[in-house]
């Protein structure tokens, strides 16, 4: 797969967003955020507005269809990614959805479930087929729900993709390894990485941006973390290293 893209600077804003005492609360977070925001494209943390609430499955899959009903509303011209919890023939489900133009133009359901955090409980996986490079203007997406990440055959699926979205809830204990698989991801497929975590205080924070050629952009501190990426410079690192 090549590069085709169209627009060759992006603004993209990660968030590193904790999470608030209602769900409420976590959706006018988002949405104050993307008002302000001039990103192109803004990543938000795996479950965000309702973190893994297992105790409440059922109104959580109730709150997938209002705060999807607001985000449609408000998303024009720009891209939002994030994932919900969707209850669908019984199951429960982890989707990431992208949203642009007031449409859910992609949805993929996480297929590698983190047995330490009792999703497989909880959550059906999704098929790995699913996990599949998907185009916005002209450029190439591949989309990895935090524990994916982990999975060498994933990176595969997305080989030549633009930009691989990665939004995570990754554990505090483990930042060392969201931070280094992430970098590995971006030298090995020669895209940008863009990693968005929660900032809960088990939580590993390290949202990031990383180009090709794996320079890092990482601030702890931000509660979103904005940079305009050249998308010239997977063109730049693929013709300059080749790996085929």
């Amino acid at each position: 797969m090549s590069t085709t893209s169209l627009k060759c600077n992006l603004l993209v804003a990660t968030l590193q967003l904790k999470t608030a005492s209602t769900y409420e609360k976590n959706l006018s977070t988002l949405i104050s955020i993307v008002n302000n925001s001039r990103a192109d494209l803004i990543l938000a943390p795996e479950l965000a507005l309702t973190n893994f609430d297992y105790e409440h499955f059922e109104e959580v899959a109730i709150f997938y269809k209002v705060a999807l009903s607001q985000l449609l509303t408000l998303i024009s011209d720009k891209i939002l990614v994030l994932t919900l919890t969707k209850k669908e023939n019984n199951n429960f489900y982890n989707q990431a959805v992208v949203i642009h133009n007031h449409q859910i133009i992609y949805r993929q359901n996480k297929y590698k479930l983190f047995t330490l955090g009792d999703e497989l409980k909880y959550f059906t996986a999704g098929e790995e087929e699913s996990v599949l490079p998907f185009t916005v203007n002209g450029i190439t997406y591949g989309l990895l729900i935090c524990f994916e990440l982990r999975f060498k055959a994933l990176w595969k699926r997305l080989e030549g993709v633009d930009v691989v979205l990665i939004p995570a809830r990754w554990g505090k204990t483990r930042k060392k390894h969201l931070e280094t698989l992430s970098q590995a991801l971006a030298i090995m497929n020669q895209s940008f990485v863009i990693v968005s975590n929660s900032a809960d205080d088990d939580m590993a924070r390290s949202s990031s941006i990383i180009s090709p050629w794996g320079e890092i952009i990482l601030n702890d501190t931000l509660e979103v973390l904005e940079e305009k990426i050249h998308l010239k410079e997977v063109k730049k690192v693929r013709r300059m290293i080749r790996m085929k």
